[in-house]
């Protein structure tokens, strides 16, 4: 009897090995190399959705450990998912053929999720292209222009806060992140919705914009965990009830959005926000638009406004603090560009900032604010490797493509440990791998608030620089190492800077 149980456990526990393991030859089959480490069940990820380490940094160690192949195959738990490696590759999925990529592969599911749902990083079809026709309205030259109002109000307000800060001590140690995060949070507020968010009032921190950000968007354990399934497994998120935007933050966005668009469409009298232009399109097309899907265009706003570029300005920060011969340069750079506006941030001087776009160029290769992209197959193709290497991909399968290890990689970028913002001079731009720096996407889906995000970043940095200097606090940790968050880039520890006043 007992060694009849026991030949019934080993049957069953084969069978069950078998089953994890059916899909671990598909590669194999195909004439594709797979990475090495595949676990049963689990493939190659098993580390990320443990929290061990972030999902950027498994896709790294993938790429430096296959990157002199074109293409390599990878399980994402038991789904089959091809990584592609080399910069041509890259292009084909993002450009050339476009149309059978079109979709990402991180979806939301829209009855749990409704006001993401129609945010052009998720959505695709129809939905996708009105939704990037709106914003793409709204981040014009001219419209840029107008936003910038809002912005330079909240540059006042950033200087007051931090003024206020040092008046007690001569400087001051704060976390660069918490401090940046609170300057978009405040953009956000007025240059999208055209209200006070509170974010420098430190007696009001509960109520503000920052905190509601914060809720859902900052890396805690809890955030992580509600990332990881509902980006990369959506079923069992659906059957837990998993939202990524808290009902919290959701009735907020719907209440404060209502108010102000039944406000907008009664008045006449023009305003500098992300919302009176989408009033003011409104009345251009002789239409009103869901205010659902309004909501959900304002909420696109403020999480691209708020947390990705809070991030980028931190990790920037930190660069300039850890590099003051880099920091110097700008400094100079903005001095001079702002004596020749009068002392005052405009659209063009903003422009006329070369070396802050170098900055930035660069800060974003080292530490790319997403370490990887995701595409799913809409139609059965062919991917042809420089190496020799064909795929056949078929409809449904997940493309990896690793930003991360394409911007830390020495065959496009010399010493890529280096931070040197000349690799990206005008004179030298011309010459890099364009295909192997991704930012913002590339392609038809390069990210829609690319240029408002630059915009508020370079008007934050010329405020700071004009007046103080940051250099690393002991508090900071280095070297730098990356939390095991799943979905944006954090250090572990935070960014840590003392401010003083020039």
């Amino acid at each position: 009897m007992f060694v009849n149980l026991v030949l019934l456990i080993l049957i069953a526990l084969i069978a069950f090995y078998i089953y994890l393991t059916k899909n671990y030859r598909y590669w194999q089959y195909r004439g594709i190399p797979s990475a090495d480490g595949a676990l049963p069940g689990v493939g190659h990820f098993w580390d990320a959705f443990i929290l061990r380490t972030s999902f950027s940094d498994c896709c790294h160690k993938i790429y430096k450990k296959n990157q002199d192949r074109s293409m390599v195959g990878v399980y994402n738990f038991m789904s089959p998912t091809l990584m592609v490696l080399e910069p041509e590759l890259v292009k084909t999925v993002l450009q050339t053929n476009f149309t059978s990529f079109h979709e990402n592969g991180l979806k939301i599911n829209p009855e749990l999720d409704p006001l993401l749902a129609n945010n052009p990083f998720f959505c695709y079809g129809e939905k996708w292209m009105t939704g990037r026709k709106r914003l793409t309205y709204a981040f014009s030259s001219m419209r840029l222009k107008i936003l910038l109002e809002s912005v330079k109000r909240v540059c006042e307000e950033f200087e007051g806060y931090l003024n206020k800060k040092l008046s007690k001590t001569g400087k001051v140690e704060l976390e660069l992140k918490d401090l940046f995060a609170r300057f978009t949070a405040q953009v956000v507020s007025s240059a999208g919705f055209g209200v006070d968010g509170m974010c420098f009032d430190d007696k009001r921190e509960k109520e503000s914009f920052y905190a509601i950000g914060k809720s859902f968007l900052a890396p805690t354990a809890w955030n992580n965990i509600v990332f990881t399934l509902v980006f990369f497994i959506p079923s069992l998120a659906n059957i837990l009830k998993l939202r990524f935007l808290p009902k919290k933050a959701d009735r907020f966005f719907k209440e404060i959005i209502a108010n102000v668009i039944e406000q907008r469409r009664k008045e006449s009298t023009p305003r500098n926000d992300f919302l009176q232009l989408m009033v003011d399109l409104e009345r251009s097309e002789g239409d009103t638009f869901d205010l659902e899907v309004l909501t959900s265009h304002a909420v696109s706003f403020f999480i691209d406004g708020y947390e990705t570029s809070s991030t980028v300005l931190s990790f920037i920060g930190f660069n300039l603090a850890a590099n003051p011969k880099v920091q110097e340069k700008l400094r100079e750079e903005v001095m001079s560009v702002l004596n020749k506006h009068d002392g005052k941030i405009t659209y063009e001087g903003l422009r006329e900032m070369t070396y802050m776009d170098q900055v930035l160029s660069e800060s974003q290769r080292i530490v790319p604010t997403l370490g990887f992209l995701n595409k799913v197959c809409t139609d059965e193709t062919e991917l042809r490797g420089s190496d020799g290497l064909i795929c056949r991909v078929e409809r449904g399968m997940h493309i990896l493509i690793p930003t991360c290890g394409l911007h830390d990689d020495s065959r496009y970028w010399e010493d890529p440990k280096v931070f040197d913002p000349d690799r990206f001079a005008p004179e030298r731009k011309q010459s890099l791998e364009r295909f192997a720096y991704l930012p913002f996407g590339e392609g038809p889906r390069l990210c829609v608030g690319m240029r408002m995000a630059q915009l508020q970043i370079k008007a934050c940095l010329a405020t700071f620089l004009k007046k103080y200097t940051l250099e690393l606090s002991p508090r900071m940790q280095l070297p730098l190492k990356m939390t095991a968050s799943t979905f944006l880039a954090a250090a572990e520890g935070g960014l840590w800077g003392i401010v003083r006043p020039i």
